[in-house]
């Protein structure tokens, strides 16, 4: 992979508003609406309810990829992807900050 591939990649932070359970996902899944700054308000589907209740997510913030074409996951159109690695349970541990950025900062 050369820089110019990873550049092609629009990883932005944005901050959680609004965690709510997707009652048709078959797999438990929240529905999230995130505020990616000027990249404006984006809904993506994340199963998280391993590590993640509603109320932790609301004002935390995440590291998404932006670019990628909208997909629809039981009946929500997901916008962006929310980015975490597996713990050693397999469940999710989503990608974040140790100090607040600005919404719609683009990784470096």
């Amino acid at each position: 992979m050369t820089w110019t591939d990873f550049e092609r990649v629009e990883l932005r932070v944005g901050t959680v508003l609004t965690a709510e359970l997707n009652p048709k996902a078959r797999k438990p899944a929240y529905v999230l609406t995130i505020d990616l700054g000027d990249a404006g308000i984006r809904t993506s589907s994340a199963q998280i309810l391993d590590r993640y209740a509603p109320e932790d997510l609301i004002g935390r913030q995440v590291l998404c990829v932006c670019n990628f074409e909208p997909k629809r996951v039981a009946g929500v159109k997901s916008e962006v992807l929310v980015t975490g690695a597996h713990d050693k349970d397999g469940a999710v541990v989503l990608a974040g900050f140790e100090h607040p950025v600005p919404d719609g900062t683009r990784l470096l």
